[in-house]
């Protein structure tokens, strides 16, 4: 049989998943009465968000027009900026990719960050418009716009619609005759790339494999080049896409090793496995480079006894999730957590709520920061990744910058000119793309795009804005520590680093937001923002009031007044004894709206 190794690329709502779901059918890999859609998106968290989250990888059978007989594997990855690991890992693994783009919308910016990571892998690329179906959809203006940004003839763009299946069959054509097959050399010694993994209790770490050369059987010997662990084949298979067990798995096939190893800790992503006694002999394959985390949080567990089950669901959710960064962090106040890296807010809410619907775990959030620099009174550098590693010693800060791309329609130049005029950065050029539309390049701190800023910007736009960005280096900066103070008691979870020209700005609206969230007590609960000690901005929680002069009918003034005296002289009291526990929701709430 021959091998057709490819993937799908595309932005969010574009019909990835919805190709996927016709690819499934034409080949016959899942039958009619069984089809949903979304088939590939498994986690409910991507029904629920209708997105892809995790690339899920399936084999197809197929047989071609000529008469051959075909194994497709397909790479179904996400489309959101910040899953985009996942697509740079999934890339390694083929060597073609379809670039879907919508009728109705036109290329995307993380269209076009992809397109540049298929490039770079050398992977056969097929354009393809998708939605023609659709009554808004632009097909000769959007063949034209991707002609001119591919340099390819209109003629080459094919046209199609995922939902009905129209011109999907000869698609797939296409990417037969058009993606090579991958080089097949089973006379080489075993050799193949992790490109993902997960936990199974009864098999171990299940590691997803690309066979490069050679073949493997179930009950072989192997081992990781990188991190020397050990182990024997318990059981090898490919997805279908349910993973479905085979004897033998061959140069060119994707598919699945269970290597029996409890410990996630020993597989890593982009790691080589061979043959047991060959780690030392053979050159490991060009694996991924970690991404850089971008936003740090400090993440402890309400119960101190949770603190083993959290380590144990990081180890486990680092297995599939290469971006996610964890290392033990101790805080007096909290106990025992971890200081955790995303590469930005959706992963981060996506890994929390993972975190509390597969393991059960109720936490403390800190607040959400980048990772600063700065010189300690030694003149040595030091990161600091959130308000725990603050110090008034520290001195010459400076933050990561970034240089932003944003496509948007003619129509909404002004208002977008505006939100960004509001915020900090500097304007570096702007120029038409495609029919009515332009793209927008700014830099900026990455403090400024981790948060709300691509939620603001859809919102200015009604929805039609894509944006991508990426690192370009650490510039100076003037930062204080922002501290949250309530009911007398710092919270350091609460508490922030911030620029100092938005201190005052920044505590008022996190003051405002804690009044509004924090639960009423029998007292008053005073809310205070204060740097180096100074309160720079206020709220106060008023405190729930009993009538304690309901019971009376009448009766002269002094006795109603003692008996206000003595709630008052209570709520005091109570107030100086009384502990302010804040709910775990609060802290997920603060970072949500932030």
């Amino acid at each position: 049989m021959k091998i057709r190794n490819f993937v799908i690329i595309s932005h969010i709502d574009h019909g990835k998943s919805t190709l996927a779901d016709r690819l499934l059918e034409i080949t016959g890999t899942i039958q009619k009465g069984k089809m949903q859609a979304q088939f590939l998106d498994s986690m409910d968290l991507e029904r629920e968000k209708g997105i892809t989250i995790k690339m899920t990888p399936v084999k197809m059978n197929y047989t071609a027009k000529n008469g051959e007989s075909m194994i497709l594997n397909l790479i179904d990855t996400p489309g959101h900026i910040d899953f985009n690991y996942e697509v740079s890992r999934s890339l390694a693994a083929v060597e073609g990719a379809i670039l879907l783009v919508d009728a109705t919308k036109g290329i995307q910016a993380q269209t076009i960050t992809n397109l540049d990571l298929a490039k770079k892998e050398g992977l056969v690329i097929i354009p393809v418009i998708n939605k023609i179906d659709s009554p808004q959809a632009r097909p000769d203006e959007i063949k034209l716009e991707i002609a001119s940004f591919l340099d390819v003839d209109m003629d080459d763009i094919f046209s199609i619609s995922a939902k009905t299946g129209e011109n999907v069959p000869e698609l797939l054509e296409r990417v037969i005759e058009e993606v090579p097959s991958p080089e097949i050399e089973v006379d080489k010694p075993f050799k193949a790339l992790i490109f993902d993994s997960k936990y199974d209790s009864f098999l171990g770490v299940v590691s997803f494999i690309r066979v490069m050369e050679g073949r493997i059987r179930s009950g072989q010997k192997i081992s990781l080049i990188n991190s020397k662990a050990q182990s024997v084949v318990k059981e090898l298979g490919v997805f279908r896409p349910n993973m479905v067990s085979i004897d033998e798995l061959s140069a060119g096939e994707i598919g699945y090793i269970a290597t029996g190893i409890k410990d996630p800790e020993k597989i890593r992503i982009g790691d080589t496995i061979v043959f047991s006694g060959n780690e030392n002999t053979l050159v490991a394959l060009e694996g991924y480079k970690d991404p850089e985390p971008k936003l740090f949080i400090s993440m402890y567990p309400h119960d101190q006894d949770d603190f083993e089950i959290l380590k144990v669901a990081l180890s486990k959710l680092k297995l599939n999730d290469s971006a996610l960064f964890y290392q033990h962090q101790n805080f007096h106040i909290f106990g025992r957590g971890f200081l955790c890296g995303f590469l930005g807010t959706l992963h981060t809410e996506i890994t929390m709520e993972r975190l509390r619907r597969e393991y059960d775990l109720d936490l403390i959030i800190g607040a959400p920061q980048v990772r600063y620099k700065a010189f300690d009174s030694k003149d040595q550098e030091v990161v600091i990744y959130n308000s725990v590693n603050w110090s008034d010693s520290f001195k010459g800060f400076s933050e990561p910058w970034a240089e932003i791309k944003i496509i948007i329609g003619e129509s909404y130049l002004g208002r977008v000119y505006d939100f960004l005029s509001e915020i900090e950065g500097i304007h570096k050029e702007s120029y038409p793309f495609g029919a009515g539309r332009y793209i927008l390049i700014y830099e900026m701190p990455l403090r400024e795009i981790i948060g709300k800023f691509y939620e603001k910007l859809l919102n200015i736009t009604q929805g039609y804005a894509s944006l991508t960005y990426k690192e370009l280096e650490y510039r100076p900066a003037d930062l204080v520590k922002l501290e949250i103070w309530i009911n007398g008691e710092r919270e350091e979870a609460l508490s922030r680093i911030v620029p100092s020209n938005r201190s005052y700005e920044d505590a008022k609206k996190l003051t405002e937001k804690l009044k509004d969230l924090l639960p009423r007590q029998a007292f008053a609960v005073p809310i205070q923002g204060k740097i180096g000690g100074k309160i720079i901005a206020r709220e106060t929680i008023s405190a729930t009031r009993k009538d304690v002069l309901a019971h009376l009918y009448g009766g002269d003034y002094t006795r109603k007044r003692k008996l206000l005296e003595k709630q008052k002289k209570g709520k005091s009291e109570l107030k100086e004894k009384g502990d302010m526990r804040i709910p775990p929701d609060v802290f997920l709430k603060v970072f949500e709206t932030d």
